[in-house]
C-alpha cells in the first residue's frame, strides 16, 4: 500500500506510522513547576541525540492548557530543568496511569504511590522505582511545523548533566545489563514490548 499522510488516505481503522517506526524508548519526564508542583508524564517520541555532550529529546503534542501547551513543556521552559526516568516492565503499570490527562495541581508520583526522590544537579525529583534516571538542564525548545492546532508539537532537547544507574544492574566487566534492567519500548495502537535476555543479540561493526 501506499498513503499521503497530509490526505490521511490510508484507509485503515487507525494510522499506522506509530505502528511503523518502532520500538521507540519511552521517556518518563518528571519536571517541576514554578509554584513546586512535580509532573510525570511519559513520552515515547523520546530518545537520545549525542553523545557529548550527551543530550536527549522528547516531543509533545498540544496540551489542554490555554497556551496550548503540556504540563511538561511548560514546567521545563519554566525552569530549565526536567529529569528522564527509565520505564521497565516492573513499572508498567504506574507509567500508564501516568499517562492519564490530570489537573496541573496533581503530582503523578503521588496519584501512583510511586517513591520521589530530590535530584542532584536540579531542583527536579526522580522516580526511586526506576533503575536509570538523567538529570537535564533544558537546551532549547523547537515548535515544528504543524497542520493545525490540534497537530502541534513541540521537541525539546537536555543536556544530560547527572546519570543514576541502579548499581545491580552494573556487570562485573563494567557494563549495564540491560536484560537484567527489562526497559519498555512503544509499538504502534495500545502495544508495548519489553527487552530481556532472550532478545538481545550482539553484532560487530566493521573498522
Amino acid at each position: 500500500m501506499f498513503y499521503e499522510p497530509i490526505k490521511k488516505d490510508h484507509g485503515l481503522p487507525k494510522n499506522p506510522f506509530n505502528s511503523l517506526v518502532i520500538p521507540r524508548p519511552i521517556g518518563w519526564i518528571t519536571s517541576r513547576d514554578p509554584e513546586g508542583v512535580v509532573n510525570l508524564a511519559p513520552y515515547s517520541f523520546f530518545n537520545a541525540v549525542c553523545y557529548s555532550p550527551p543530550t536527549v529529546m522528547f516531543a509533545s503534542g498540544a496540551g489542554s492548557g490555554e497556551d496550548g501547551l503540556k504540563d511538561s513543556i511548560r514546567n521545563v521552559e519554566a525552569t530549565g530543568e526536567f529529569v528522564c526516568n527509565l520505564v521497565t516492565w516492573e513499572n508498567r503499570e504506574q507509567m500508564i496511569q501516568t499517562s492519564a490527562s490530570v489537573h496541573k495541581d496533581v503530582n503523578e508520583l503521588e496519584m501512583t504511590g510511586l517513591t520521589s526522590q530530590p535530584g542532584r544537579m536540579v531542583d527536579v525529583p526522580w522516580v526511586a522505582e526506576a533503575p536509570v534516571h538523567l538529570e537535564c538542564r533544558h537546551v532549547k525548545s523547537v515548535d515544528l511545523p504543524s497542520w493545525g492546532d490540534k497537530d502541534r508539537y513541540v521537541v525539546v532537547f537536555g543536556e544530560v548533566i547527572g546519570i543514576h544507574i541502579k548499581d545491580d544492574l552494573i556487570t562485573e566487566e563494567g557494563l549495564v545489563d540491560v536484560g537484567r534492567m527489562h526497559p519498555l519500548g512503544r509499538l504502534g495502537y495500545n502495544d508495548y514490548t519489553e527487552v530481556d535476555s532472550n532478545t538481545i543479540f550482539t553484532m560487530v561493526r566493521p573498522d
